[in-house]
């Protein structure tokens, strides 16, 4: 299970809608300013059992919440509830090969996370593998950042990297690893066979030993005048350039 974290809001009207919708077991409190003008919101938060309070001005200001754009509604979420643990994600996963997950390999960037787990949304993809360790986890951030996606894709808590691409491999996943520079255009896989796109760290890319775990290194040709993508911005490239080969 991700890191615990003690206070986790999600905020702001649309992601709440999104979690209302998709996930609202994971919502214990919304806390809501006063004469807020919501009304499809309040009928969600009513049909859920959602416990409701005053969002005080003690309470916008509280660490978590000082920059954030709340738009008057603060929700506490339980990321016990919102993460799947890996073997009761999997083993219930019909796998086809149609089927394709993102894994993240220490990304820390709240930022790139959040754009990461929208982007799998927009592409298709079954789930988001986040390890518990050296890697920045679920927080509002990530949630607000991914547009209340993570209330769509499953979100999958793994331990071990590289024992989870083992996993996967004998379940007929095939691994891509996205590695700038490499030979293997993106464009030319077929991606014929159930996919796992491994994004590595912001800086340090994709650790040697998971790289080895990858059965095709990925590279995105991209003009000579830009030295690289950012990591949140070369998975949404990958997964577009998957979901064509794949189209719903």
């Amino acid at each position: 299970m991700p890191k615990a974290i003690t206070k986790t809001y999600v905020y702001g009207k649309h992601a709440l809608k999104e979690a209302l919708l998709n996930r609202p077991e994971t919502i214990k409190k919304v806390f809501l300013a006063p004469n807020i003008d919501a009304p499809e919101l309040l009928l969600l938060i009513k049909k859920a059992g959602v416990p409701t309070a005053e969002l005080s001005k003690t309470k916008a200001s509280e660490k978590d919440l000082q920059s954030a754009v709340h738009q008057g509604v603060v929700a506490l979420v339980s990321i016990e509830d919102l993460v799947h643990p890996y073997h009761e994600f999997i083993n219930s996963l019909p796998i086809t090969n149609d089927t394709s997950l993102v894994l993240l390999d220490e990304l820390q960037d709240p930022q790139n996370i959040g754009a990461v787990i929208r982007s799998a949304a927009a592409f298709g993809v079954s789930g988001v593998l986040i390890p518990e360790h050296n890697q920045g986890q679920i927080t509002g951030s990530v949630l607000k950042v991914s547009a209340g996606m993570a209330f769509r894709v499953p979100i999958v808590s793994i331990g071990n990297v590289n024992n989870t691409l083992s996993d996967l491999k004998k379940r007929s996943f095939w691994i891509y690893g996205l590695i700038g520079g490499t030979k293997e255009d993106i464009n030319d896989e077929p991606f014929n066979s159930p996919t796992v796109m491994v994004l590595g760290n912001e800086s340090k890319g994709i650790r040697e030993k998971t790289r080895e775990l990858c059965d095709i290194r990925l590279s995105i040709p991209i003009n000579p005048k830009c030295e690289s993508l950012n990591a949140a911005t070369s998975m949404a490239v990958a997964l577009y350039a998957w979901s064509i080969k794949h189209p719903k």
